[in-house]
C-alpha cells in the first residue's frame, strides 16, 4: 500500500480519539440501534450507495455482534484479532476476511500500528461481479458466493491468507482509493474491480480457510480445487489419494455434500468449459471436445447435447445469433 493512502487510514479519528480520552465502549448509536446488536448498513452507509469503506476503530473492544449487510476487512498493516461464531481468527497484514450476514462476530482491541478497513457492501453490488464469475464457468463460484450471501449456514466467513499475492493487493489499494476519493464512473469502476479480484480470490483458493471446525466445507474445497485444476484428466483415484482418504468414503461425502459424483461435478466441469471455449474462441468443434478431456467424439456429443439441449455446433451458431441481435 502507498505510504500516503496508509498515512491516511493511520489518522486518529474523532471517535477514536474520544475512545483515547476515556471512553471503554464503543459509541453503539454509530453502529446499531440501542436495543440490538445488529450493525445497521443505514447508518454506515450514505443514501444510496452499495458499498463504502472506513477505517476500522482501533483502541477499543467490540462485543459480539452481526450485520445486515457483507462486511469485507482487508489488513492493511498489523493484525487483528477476531471470534467469529466462536473461532479464533487472527488476521495478518494483506488478508482478507468475509462475514456474511449471520456470522456472529466479536473484536479484540487493535493497537495504534494495526491499520484495517471494513467495507460495507449490500448484496446487490456483486451483481456485476457474479455475472463476471459466471462467464468463467467456474464451480467454485457457487461455493463462495453461498458462503458470502448466507445460503450456506455452515460457514459465516472466508478467510484469505494472500498477503503475499500481489495482484490482490493492488486490487485492493485501487478499491480503497476510488471509494474514498470522487471518480466518474466510480461504481461501474468499483463493480469491475471487485469482480477482477473475485476471479483473482478463486485462482487462490487454497488460501481460503473457513471455521476450523467445518471439516466437511473444507473437503469440497478440496474436491472443487482439484477439479478445476484437473478436469481434464483428473482421476478419483489421485484425487482421494491426495486427500489421504479412502476412496469409498471420499465418494460417499462427496455424494451426501453435494447430491452429485466425483464424476457428475468433473463432467459438469468440461462441459461448462466446452461452452465456454465455443462461444468466445475460433477453437475447432473437435480440438474444444479434446481440450476439456474428451477422446470419443460421438460421446462428447451426445452428453453435450443432454446438458445444452443442443448439439456444440448449434451451441456456438446460437450464441453467434444472439451476438448480433
Amino acid at each position: 500500500m502507498t505510504k500516503e493512502l496508509l498515512d491516511e487510514l493511520r489518522e486518529i479519528t474523532p471517535e477514536e480519539q474520544r475512545i483515547l480520552s476515556g471512553i471503554t465502549e464503543i459509541e453503539k448509536g454509530i453502529y446499531m440501534s440501542a436495543e440490538s446488536n445488529v450493525v445497521d448498513a443505514a447508518r454506515l452507509l450514505d443514501a444510496g450507495k452499495l458499498i463504502q469503506v472506513r477505517p476500522h476503530t482501533r483502541f477499543v473492544h467490540f462485543p459480539a455482534h452481526t450485520h445486515n449487510y457483507i462486511e469485507v476487512i482487508y489488513m492493511c498493516a498489523g493484525s487483528t484479532h477476531h471470534v467469529i461464531d466462536g473461532h479464533d481468527v487472527y488476521l495478518h497484514e494483506g488478508e482478507l476476511l468475509f462475514l456474511n450476514q449471520q456470522a456472529v462476530q466479536e473484536i479484540y482491541p487493535a493497537g495504534e500500528g494495526d491499520i484495517a478497513v471494513n467495507f460495507i457492501i449490500l448484496p446487490e453490488f456483486f451483481d456485476y461481479t457474479l455475472k463476471l464469475m459466471e462467464e468463467e464457468q467456474n464451480l467454485l463460484r457457487d461455493f463462495v458466493v453461498d458462503c458470502l450471501t448466507g445460503k450456506n449456514q455452515a460457514s459465516g466467513y472466508l478467510h484469505f491468507k494472500v498477503g503475499d499475492i500481489l495482484p490482490v493487493r493492488n486490487l485492493l489499494e485501487n478499491l480503497i482509493w476510488t471509494i474514498r476519493n470522487k471518480q466518474p464512473n466510480k461504481r461501474s469502476i468499483n463493480q469491475v474491480t471487485m469482480g477482477l479480484l473475485f476471479l483473482q480470490l478463486l485462482n487462490h483458493g487454497e488460501r481460503m480457510e473457513t471455521a476450523e471446525g467445518n471439516l466437511q466445507q473444507r473437503l469440497m474445497m478440496d474436491v472443487l480445487t482439484y477439479i478445476e485444476e484437473h478436469y481434464r484428466d483428473g482421476e478419483f483415484s489421485a484425487l482421494a489419494e491426495l486427500l489421504h482418504y479412502d476412496v469409498y468414503w471420499l465418494s460417499r461425502e462427496i455424494k451426501k455434500l453435494t447430491g452429485k459424483n466425483y464424476t457428475d461435478l468433473l463432467q459438469e466441469k468440461r462441459l461448462n468449459q466446452a461452452a465456454y471455449l465455443l462461444e468466445h474462441t475460433g477453437m475447432s468443434v473437435l480440438d474444444i471436445g479434446l481440450a476439456v478431456g474428451y477422446e470419443n467424439m460421438s460421446y462428447f456429443h451426445r452428453i453435450f447435447q443432454k446438458r445444452f439441449g443442443v448439439t456444440p455446433r448449434k451451441y456456438r451458431v446460437n450464441k453467434e445469433s444472439a451476438t448480433f441481435l
